[in-house]
């Protein structure tokens, strides 16, 4: 069954209380440079060996309180500390992240804007839009993976329902009743719910929202039924039991939801994904600022206090590298592999943008 995706999204703003402690104030967006990769005149981009000399907008390309959104704001602190500049978080969101996507990839090359990328509009989104994508892989430099995370399936506590498979159950006996909810069309959480009916041979009806906040806010509140997020951003409305967990998407079970099962144990192991996110750049930014940038990412990951904050929502570390972390290269070979990899599952559920 094809599945349309609409250009119009539900509007709606709502901070979860666990994503709100983690939202430092956010700077002005900087103005960027318009000199060439790797020049410098007055008030422009210095060479990339004293890069950076001036605030780098750091682009969002959903709304706050979303786990892209936390994400940012975890490393942007600890990424001024270790390079001497702010980096201001600037959220733009819309068409699944492709809107602050196409941003960075027609930015200036010159190391002063940059982009908290996700599973999204980092792979999935080239095959949904197709010929519609302003923007093509080759446009973006990959900096450093960040996190990785589980994708958690809930519902309501007003639905009664405590398993994946009594929701199924449901599903079926009422086809088309229920509703999905997820952060935008073509985003990894709306793919996993098309992996759900796939899978489970279900009619959900999909309803894309313009990021977590307002999906988690009508679900909460039992508007819609079901809801597929990435865990970092759900996790503390599941602590609080304003969300019903059924399963996470992933191999084994979060060490920060132990009891929850996983997709497999419930009876579904089709329905595996793991959402994504990490840094990338304009094509044309100097490599040495792209190595400069990704070996202060790996740092970043490493450190104790910084990583407990990640695990504490979900996260899990990147194992791009021996040591376990990422660097730019690794994250280039990454990234190829998840356009090809979800690009078939785009394929195979039809899903695609009216």
């Amino acid at each position: 069954m094809t599945t349309p995706l609409p250009r119009r999204t539900l509007l709606g703003h709502s901070l979860g209380a666990a994503a709100l402690s983690m939202l430092p104030a956010a700077g002005p967006a900087m103005a960027q440079g318009s000199t060439t990769p790797g020049s410098a005149t007055p008030g422009s981009a210095a060479p990339a060996a004293n890069w950076p000399t001036r605030p780098v907008r750091f682009i969002v390309p959903f709304t706050p309180a979303g786990t892209t959104d936390i994400a940012a704001r975890v490393i942007a602190p600890r990424l001024q500390e270790r390079l001497g500049q702010p980096f201001p978080i600037e959220n733009r969101a819309g068409a699944g992240g492709n809107i602050g996507s196409d941003a960075v990839a027609k930015a200036e090359p010159d190391g002063y804007t940059i982009l908290m990328q996700t599973v999204s509009s980092g792979a999935i989104n080239y095959a949904l839009y197709g010929s519609e994508m302003g923007y093509k892989p080759q446009d973006l430099a990959s900096v450093g993976l960040v996190i990785k995370v589980p994708n958690v399936i809930f519902v309501t506590p007003a639905l009664p329902v405590k398993t994946l498979a009594e929701l199924v159950a449901l599903a079926k006996k009422e086809p088309g009743k229920l509703n999905i909810g997820s952060s935008g069309a073509g985003t990894s959480l709306h793919m996993t719910g098309e992996l759900l009916k796939l899978e489970a041979g279900i009619n959900l009806t999909h309803v894309p929202f313009r990021g977590a906040g307002p999906m988690l806010a009508e679900i909460m509140s039992g508007r819609i039924e079901v809801g597929v997020d990435n865990l970092p951003s759900a996790i503390g409305h599941i602590r609080d039991g304003r969300l019903r967990p059924l399963a996470v998407t992933t191999p084994v079970r979060s060490e920060a939801l132990p009891d929850v099962p996983t997709t497999a144990e419930a009876g579904f192991p089709g329905v595996e994904a793991t959402g994504w996110f990490g840094v990338q750049a304009p094509a044309r930014t100097p490599r040495p600022i792209v190595e400069k940038l990704g070996a202060a990412i790996d740092a970043i990951i490493a450190e104790p206090e910084t990583w407990a904050r990640l695990a504490d929502l979900g996260g899990m570390k990147p194992g791009l590298t021996p040591n376990g972390g990422t660097s730019p290269a690794a994250f280039e070979v990454f990234v190829a592999a998840e356009v090809t990899k979800w690009g078939e599952v785009v394929r195979r559920s039809g899903a695609r943008v009216e």
